[in-house]
């Protein structure tokens, strides 16, 4: 018993992968070899891992077991060391995974997926945009990169990295090379008081971020969020692809509402993912569009109403143009629409 005990803290203490390729091992060998010693008991090298399998899980069939000397003496080592053997893997096994989820929460991992959205600096606009995010599609994957202890947000598409996100080492464990587009929200609360920034002090932070993400990123879509329109100059020496700017939108909202009630209802709807009612969507164009208005027309005919080429709103005055190579068509339409539009 003293040398049991010493071989099983010693084996406590190895490492895992050595623990499990020593469990390997010894099942793998004691089934060989219990076929071996009798192999009219146990008939095939399967029947032998089954004996041992159900000996050290303690299960014990008895639909097969040793009748020889040998046999019952091979069953004793696999009673002592079996047990404790697949006992000690077993609760490594979970410990392992215990490890996993901590780093996980913590933001210790690296985020080995692509295709996905990068979330710098966690916020209330942040939160509702991963929230958008996951509700749009219901496959990506959300990167959130902050300096909080644990992950704010726990979803099983969101990973979360801890780190400065200044810095390149905290961008790639995010594999920000790799992501659909970054996010970078106004970091607006402080970490240890509960006060609001000075929005020069939240956009020179902002622009720290965005130039570190498009200095080694600028393939990767960015949009950035400025707290005061005034600081816009200062970024133009990187190419950053979108600019939001939140007070400002929120007041103009409020103004269109107020001259025209309603405004804010419309424009909710089309921004916001709903499982019934018409959202805005960019669909690709169509080899039998030539023009605008046989866009539109076709369209039409289908349910969805074209609104806009990319930015410009004004198709109603462009229907006979020729509709320009490279041209991004979003229009008005429900799910259904557009997936039959899209093909998915």
């Amino acid at each position: 018993m003293l040398f049991f005990s010493k071989f099983l803290l010693r084996l406590i203490r190895w490492n895992n992968l050595f623990v499990f390729g020593v469990a390997v091992v010894f099942i793998g060998g004691s089934s060989l070899l219990a076929y071996e010693l009798e192999p009219s008991t146990f008939e095939t090298r399967f029947n032998g891992l089954w004996w041992v399998m159900t000996t050290v899980t303690t299960v014990g069939y008895g639909d097969f077991y040793p009748h020889t000397v040998a046999g019952k003496c091979l069953g004793i080592v696999v009673y002592i060391f079996g047990i404790g053997l697949i006992s000690i893997t077993i609760s490594k096994v979970v410990d392992a995974l215990f490890v996993y989820q901590r780093k996980k929460e913590e933001g210790k991992l690296r985020y080995a997926g692509t295709n996905h959205f990068v979330m710098i600096d966690w916020s209330q606009h942040a939160e509702n945009a991963i929230k958008e995010i996951l509700n749009s599609d219901p496959v990506v994957e959300v990167v959130l990169i902050d300096t909080l202890e644990k992950s704010p947000i726990h979803h099983e598409r969101v990973h979360y990295v801890l780190g400065n996100p200044q810095l390149v080492a905290t961008l790639e464990m995010a594999n920000t090379s790799k992501a659909r587009a970054v996010f970078i929200f106004a970091d607006e609360v402080t970490q240890f008081q509960n006060t609001i920034r000075d929005p020069a002090f939240v956009d020179g932070k902002t622009l720290l971020v965005a130039t570190t993400v498009e200095r080694n990123y600028n393939h990767v879509y960015t949009i950035v969020e400025i707290r005061d329109k005034q600081n816009l100059p200062n970024f133009q020496h990187i190419r950053i692809d979108e600019f939001i700017f939140g007070s400002e939108t929120i007041s103009q909202l409020a103004v269109r509402s107020a001259f025209s009630p309603g405004t804010s209802k419309i424009l909710t709807q089309l921004l916001t993912r709903t499982p019934q009612g018409e959202d805005l969507y960019e669909i690709p164009t169509q080899a039998k569009w030539v023009t605008f208005h046989d866009a539109f027309q076709d369209l039409l005919q289908k349910g969805a109403t074209l609104i806009s080429d990319g930015e410009h709103l004004n198709i109603n005055k462009r229907l006979h143009e020729e509709i320009p190579l490279g041209a991004k068509l979003f229009v008005i339409c429900d799910k259904e629409t557009y997936g039959r539009l899209t093909q998915k």
